[in-house]
């Protein structure tokens, strides 16, 4: 027998988890895309701060939205449809922003744009964890939070360049046009690479579509082992029956508690309020301005490094230890940074290490692998409903921690709010170490059968 027919075909493996991956590109493409635009549509269209806050977070709420509907239409359609209509919401979200004449035709099209991301964010990672070997799950499904890191840096320099192309007249009137419709590229980029993947196999399973899923099944991992899964997934089908009931069943509950406390304390323990507002916490311990913005740089290039680690080490390690060792990591840095404002000192290389510190903890593991294990926790038919559940967690974090940062930094000051997240991080450090297992190295068929045990 041919060796390829015995085993893992990674090529191809890699090819489908990258373009499921790019879903997270344009996820962070989109949602920093805003941050050079929004300053020159404030001049243009002469927003008040109310009016700025709104064009700046219409594509939260948008998605929102998407997170929440993106699991049925998933369940009911497929994985890969429902991707191909997000690559076409940020498509028509890119030339919609870029082309708008008032400030409402402006919030239709962020917010049009907003339900594809909030989509992507839960189909991208549940599309690489059905389709993946189990060896190389956790790796692969941490590509797509790579590929937000990697979206967000990439677009910050494209920002960059466009402003410095022009005058501030030319950037007002021009220059966030080209800001927010640059997205078309990357937009059309995913479209064109969903005509290459095949549709989910697992999701084929449920819908007892079997000769199509085999043939996945057995291109990914050879035919022995493709077989081998294909047979597990028929026999856990079985015993699924993917209603909405059965995922608030006594087994199942325990699984979606830990995806929606996973998704929402990744979000509120301090993350979004560091890349939200660093360039005035900075300013407020001693940086100047163009300082203050070059440390944002830093704190991109040392988000991309470190979620290399957690590439390195999720299958290797475990996606629970490795969560463990990087809260309490987050944990140290937080007390510090809080102690520093406490205390009033100028300390502001010591508030940059620790600062750097956090998000080194945090990328190699809060920020990756919340995503790996709520592709992974659920079962094959309500995986996608249940991925919406936990994935709104996420964007209600998203809108609490841009809404309540700035709040608490006035009228707690910097010392209490990095305290009140590292409390946070404290919880959900005391949750994983009682409530999560670990599910390094199993099948989802393996995964599933164990919360009715």
């Amino acid at each position: 027998m041919n060796d390829s027919n015995q085993t893992t075909n990674m090529s191809y493996v890699y090819l489908l988890s990258s373009t499921a991956a790019l879903g997270g590109l344009l996820f962070g493409y989109d949602t920093a895309v805003i941050a050079g635009a929004i300053g020159f549509l404030q001049t243009k269209f002469e927003l008040s701060a109310t009016m700025t806050g709104w064009a700046a977070s219409s594509a939260i709420w948008g998605c929102v939205l998407g997170a929440m509907v993106a699991g049925y239409f998933s369940d009911k359609y497929g994985r890969k449809k429902v991707l191909f209509v997000t690559a076409v919401l940020f498509s028509i979200s890119a030339l919609g922003s870029a082309m708008p004449d008032t400030l409402t035709q402006f919030v239709i099209a962020r917010f049009i744009g907003g339900v594809g991301v909030g989509a992507a964010s839960m189909l991208s990672p549940l599309y690489i964890s059905e389709i993946a070997p189990a060896k190389k799950r956790g790796m692969l499904v941490t590509l797509y939070q790579l590929a937000i890191v990697l979206g967000i840096n990439i677009v910050y320099f494209i920002n960059l360049k466009i402003a410095s192309s022009g005058t501030e007249t030319w950037n007002v009137e021009m220059g966030w046009r080209y800001m927010l419709g640059s997205e078309i590229i990357p937009a059309a980029l995913f479209f064109v690479m969903l005509l290459l993947v095949p549709e989910s196999p697992r999701w084929l399973a449920s819908k007892n579509r079997t000769e199509e899923a085999s043939k996945i099944l057995n291109k990914v991992n050879g035919n022995i082992q493709g077989e081998k899964v294909l047979n597990e997934i028929k026999e856990t089908l079985k015993t699924e029956k993917g209603t909405v009931k059965e995922l608030f069943s006594k087994s199942l509950r325990p699984a979606l508690l830990i995806g929606m406390v996973l998704a929402l304390f990744s979000q509120i323990t301090g993350i979004n309020a560091i890349i939200y507002y660093a360039p005035e916490i900075f300013k407020n311990i001693g940086f100047d301005a163009e300082s203050s913005l070059f440390q944002t740089v830093i704190i991109g290039v040392v988000n991309t490094i470190f979620t290399f680690v957690a590439i390195g080490f999720i299958d290797k390690v475990g996606r629970r230890k490795l969560l463990l060792w990087g809260l309490t990591g987050m944990i140290i840095c937080l007390c510090s940074v809080g102690f520093v404002f406490y205390t009033e000192q100028s300390a502001s290389i010591l508030t940059l290490i620790f600062i750097l510190g956090f998000i080194a903890c945090f990328a190699s593991s809060l920020g990756p692998i919340p995503w790996v294990i709520i592709s992974e926790i659920f079962p094959t038919k309500t995986r996608g409903l249940a991925m919406s559940c936990a994935t709104f967690m996420v964007w209600l974090g998203v809108v609490a921690i841009t809404q309540f940062t700035p709040v608490m930094l006035e009228n707690l000051g910097g010392a209490f709010t990095f305290w009140v997240f590292m409390v946070n991080a404290i919880f959900l450090l005391g949750f994983i170490y009682k409530k999560l297992p670990e599910t390094s190295g199993k099948t989802l068929e393996e995964i599933e059968e164990s919360w009715k045990q």
